[in-house]
């Protein structure tokens, strides 16, 4: 047992040593913020802040083009025509679609 007890450094030896690495132990493995989890929740952290840029620039590009449509009337018809299939009274829309082959 003298000997098994040589190989364990001096300050793991004592109870407070042992309290100390059995505590890093539980909080590295086996805590519900472990080191596992927290390396997940930090990855996901990084993939919604490049998604809250993405539609930062997404936003800004709708508003300006909401600013456009309703300062030109001709573009706003354009806009309708092609967006929506919307038409005049008077005339009539085909919709051409490629075949596939």
């Amino acid at each position: 047992m003298k000997k098994l007890l040589g190989y364990i450094p001096s300050r793991l030896r004592n109870r407070y040593g042992i309290a100390v690495l059995g505590l890093l132990a539980w909080i590295t493995l086996f805590d519900k913020n472990d080191a596992w989890t927290t390396f997940k929740n930090r990855r996901e952290l990084a993939r919604m802040e490049e998604q809250k840029e993405f539609y930062a620039v997404e936003i800004a590009r709708t508003k300006e083009q909401l600013h456009e449509l309703s300062s030109d009337k001709e573009l706003l018809e354009k806009f309708a025509r092609e967006r929506y299939l919307m038409k005049r009274p008077n005339e009539d829309i085909f919709v051409l679609v490629p075949e596939k082959r």
